[in-house]
């Protein structure tokens, strides 16, 4: 049996009804859920990647795909925990594309927060020189997810965090009145205030946020 069937035969064979729908309650009814919790999850999903390592390393592009491609969420996220062990730190220039997909297909906060940290961070990190063109193009996308990934995705950066294009970010969508653009710019900014302070605070009081992104910005300050 191939990884992605045995790995799916199991979770549907620990799926519980009764755990599932306060799951799905929380997602605002976007996705179907099998019930598992995620350190039951992780280790179903461990325990099959131990027996198929060979068709993975080959093949784990696609394989995260094919996951991608089912309905359940605990799928879904079995995918992204995948593709993220795998590309660490071995991404091809061409991987842009197949992490916006991930990003416009199935998406949520869950996913895309992961996706934006993990995927795109960690790409623009190995591929510097991509960064003001891909997050230009996210950042002038009419999706809303791929808008959110521009604002939030130097959050494992810490103090490499490129202050210039984050603070534009913030500019360039500090009026939209949706509220993940909103906590996102919050998110991004309180992030950064760890190892600028002075430089968040003198930012958010120049500029003019929405409320919500102003209390999350500020607060660590």
């Amino acid at each position: 049996m191939k990884f992605k069937d045995e790995l799916i035969k199991e979770l549907k064979a620990n799926s519980n009804r009764e755990t599932a729908i306060p799951m799905e309650n929380y997602m605002k009814n976007n996705f179907p859920f099998l019930g598992i919790k995620t350190e039951n999850r992780r280790a179903i999903f461990k325990a099959v990647y131990e027996k198929h390592k060979p068709e993975i390393k080959l093949n784990y592009r696609e394989i995260s795909w094919q996951l991608y491609q089912e309905k359940e969420r605990e799928i879904h996220q079995c995918a992204i925990d995948l593709i993220q062990k795998e590309i660490k730190k071995k991404f091809v220039i061409e991987d842009i594309q197949f992490i916006e997909k991930l990003i416009i297909k199935n998406s949520w906060w869950d996913s895309v927060d992961t996706i934006a940290k993990y995927l795109v961070g960690g790409y623009l990190e190995q591929f510097t020189a991509e960064t003001l063109k891909v997050i230009e193009r996210f950042s002038d996308a009419e999706n809303m997810w791929l808008n959110r990934t521009a604002i939030i995705f130097q959050l494992g950066y810490k103090e490499k965090t490129n202050f210039d294009l984050l603070k534009a970010e913030c500019e360039k969508h500090k009026h939209s009145k949706e509220f993940f653009i909103q906590k996102a710019i919050g998110w991004a900014l309180r992030d950064y205030s760890r190892f600028n302070p002075n430089g968040v605070k003198l930012y958010v009081e120049s500029t003019n946020l929405k409320p919500l992104s102003l209390k999350e910005a500020l607060r660590l300050l």
